[in-house]
C-alpha cells in the first residue's frame, strides 16, 4: 500500500537495527523510539497523537521482561505492533443496520474527497452482500456531479435517484420514498461537498440529517490530506456527529499521516478504506492487519479471503487435485487468470512479508504484460507439452518461441519458474504427507510456513517468507 511506503521503510529500517543486537539497553530503546518518532512525524500524523503513541510504546519496551529477554528486538516490534493497532482501531468497526426498512446511510466530506465514486462502491460492497441499495444524488451544486453518479450506477447495477432541480433535502426525502416504493433496503445519500469547510455546508448537512434520520453517517476522507484532516474530521463531529469513516485513495503516494490520526483525534473508528479505481477496490478496515502491513509483516488474510469468495466448490476441487498430482502448464494457465481477478501480481506480492519493500526496489510494480507474455508463451504450446512439460526439449522451446513472438531465453525463463514452483508444491505435499503421518500433526517447519502466509507468523517464519520471495525475484 504506497500511502505508507516511506514511513513502513522508516520503522522496518530501525527494527533491522534492533535485530542486528543481541541484547537491548535502555540506549537502544531511546534511539528507536526516537527513529519511530521521526518517522511518524515525517508522515504527517498529528504531533500530539506521536507524541502520546512513542511515549506509551517507550514505557513498554523498557521493562525488564523486554530488556532481559533472550529475543529483545522481537518483544519491541511486537510492542509497537500492538499500540499501532491501537491507534488505528484495535478490532473491526462493522456497519451497523437496523430493522428499518430502508436503511439510511449518508456520506458527508469536503470536495474531491472522492465522495462520489466511495458512495457507489458502498452500493457495490452492499449489493455483493444481497442488499438492493439505492443512490441518492443530493450534491445539486458540483457540475455533473449526479451525471457522475449516475453513470457509476448503471456500471454496477445500481438505481440512482436524482431528483433534478429539487433542493437536497427534498432530494433525500423522495429517495427514501422511492427506495420504499421500489423495495430497496438501503439508501446511501450522497451529499454536496466544498473546498474548505463552511457554515452553508455545515448547515444543510445537518438538514438532510434532520429531515431522513439516517441510521449512519460517514464522513469520506481523503487519505492524502495529512495534518489538516484533524480540523475537518473536528469540525464535521461537531456539527453532524458521525459515526464512522470512509478513507479513500489509500494507493496514492501521499505520507498517510491523517490515517494514523484519525481515530485518536475524534474517537470515530475508520469502517471502510478505498484502495483504487475499480468498484471492488473498496473492503472493510481492519486495524490489525493495517498495522502488519505498515511494519512489513503483510497481510496474506486478506487475500486468503478474496480468494476464498472468488473460488466455486469445482475450483477448490481442482485446486486439491493439483496439489496432489503436481501442476501443469494449463494448470498454470488458470491460477495466473486468477491471479488478476485478485488484482494482479503486485496486489498480491504487496500482502507478503516483506513484499512492499521487494516491489519498490522492483521499481515500485510488477510489469503485469509479463502475464500476457506468459499466456501467449503457454497457448504456443501443444495440448501434450502442457500436460507432460518435461518432454519440452530445445527443438520444442524453439518453436514454442517463434509461436509466441518472443525469445527461447523467456521460453526458459518460464520454464525454470513453472519448475520451481512446482518443487515448492511438492514440499507442501511433504509436509501434508508428514501430518497425515503423525496423526495430523504438523512438523514445526510446517506450523511456521503456515504462520507466515497467514500473517500470523513470529519474526522467524516472516523472515522465511522474506527470503522465499527474495529468491522468487532473482
Amino acid at each position: 500500500m504506497a500511502v505508507f511506503g516511506n514511513l513502513s521503510n522508516r520503522l522496518q529500517d530501525t527494527f533491522e537495527g534492533l535485530r542486528s543486537k543481541g541484547r537491548l539497553t535502555e540506549a537502544d530503546i531511546d534511539t528507536a523510539m526516537r527513529e519511530v518518532r521521526m518517522a511518524l512525524l515525517e508522515a504527517d500524523v498529528n504531533f500530539k497523537v506521536v507524541k502520546d503513541f512513542v511515549a506509551k510504546t517507550k514505557e513498554r519496551c523498557l521493562t525488564s521482561e523486554v530488556l532481559e529477554s533472550l529475543t529483545p528486538a522481537q518483544n519491541v516490534v511486537k510492542i509497537v505492533l500492538e499500540e499501532l493497532t491501537d491507534l488505528l482501531g484495535t478490532t473491526e468497526s462493522k456497519l451497523v443496520l437496523t430493522s428499518r426498512i430502508p436503511n439510511v446511510i449518508m456520506l458527508v466530506g469536503l470536495q474531491g474527497s472522492g465522495k462520489t465514486t466511495a458512495a457507489a462502491k458502498l452500493a457495490n460492497l452492499l449489493k455483493a452482500q444481497g442488499h438492493a441499495p439505492l443512490l441518492a444524488a443530493c450534491d445539486v451544486y458540483r457540475p455533473a456531479a449526479a451525471d457522475q453518479l449516475e453513470t457509476l450506477g448503471n456500471e454496477l447495477g445500481v438505481k440512482v435517484f436524482r431528483g433534478d432541480g429539487q433542493h437536497p433535502v427534498q432530494i433525500a426525502r423522495d429517495a427514501v420514498r422511492a427506495a420504499v416504493d421500489g423495495m430497496k433496503d438501503i439508501v446511501i445519500v450522497d451529499t454536496a461537498g466544498r473546498l474548505q469547510v463552511d457554515e452553508a455546508m455545515m448547515q444543510e448537512a445537518a438538514d438532510i440529517k434532520a429531515a431522513v434520520k439516517p441510521d449512519q453517517i460517514l464522513m469520506v476522507v481523503d487519505s492524502m490530506t495529512g495534518q489538516d484532516i484533524v480540523n475537518v474530521v473536528t469540525a464535521f463531529a461537531e456539527r453532524v456527529d458521525f459515526d464512522g469513516v470512509i478513507m479513500t485513495k489509500l494507493d496514492g503516494d501521499a505520507r498517510g499521516g491523517g490515517a494514523l490520526s484519525v481515530r485518536s483525534v475524534t474517537g470515530k473508528p475508520i469502517k471502510f478504506i478505498s484502495t483504487g479505481e475499480k468498484p471492488d477496490a473498496f473492503e472493510v478496515f481492519h486495524p490489525d492487519r493495517m498495522a502488519r502491513r505498515i511494519l512489513g509483516m503483510g497481510d496474506m488474510v486478506s487475500v486468503i479471503e478474496k480468494v476464498s469468495a472468488q473460488a466455486d466448490e469445482e475450483q477448490a476441487e481442482a485446486a486439491a487435485r493439483m496439489l496432489q498430482r503436481g501442476m501443469t502448464f494449463d494448470d498454470f494457465l488458470a491460477q495466473l487468470k486468477s491471479i488478476e481477478k485478485l488484482g494482479g501480481f503486485a496486489s498480491i506480492i504487496s500482502s507478503l512479508p516483506g513484499g512492499d519493500r521487494l516491489l519498490d526496489k522492483a521499481g515500485g510494480q510488477i510489469d503485469e504484460r509479463m502475464t500476457k507474455r506468459t499466456e501467449a508463451i503457454i497457448m504456443s504450446m501443444t495440448k501434450e507439452e502442457r500436460a507432460k512439460p518435461q518432454i519440452i526439449n530445445g527443438s520444442r522451446r524453439a518453436r514454442i518461441a517463434r509461436g509466441a513472438g518472443v525469445e527461447v531465453y523467456d521460453v526458459n525463463a518460464l520454464i525454470k519458474q513453472f519448475n520451481q514452483i512446482n518443487k515448492m508444491m511438492g514440499k507442501m505435499r511433504a509436509q501434508v504427507g508428514d501430518a497425515k503421518g503423525k496423526g495430523g500433526r504438523m512438523s514445526k517447519r510446517a506450523r511456521r510456513m503456515m504462520g507466515g502466509l497467514g500473517g500470523l507468523g513470529d519474526v522467524a517464519s516472516q523472515a522465511e517468507m522474506q527470503r522465499m520471495m527474495r529468491d522468487m525475484f532473482k
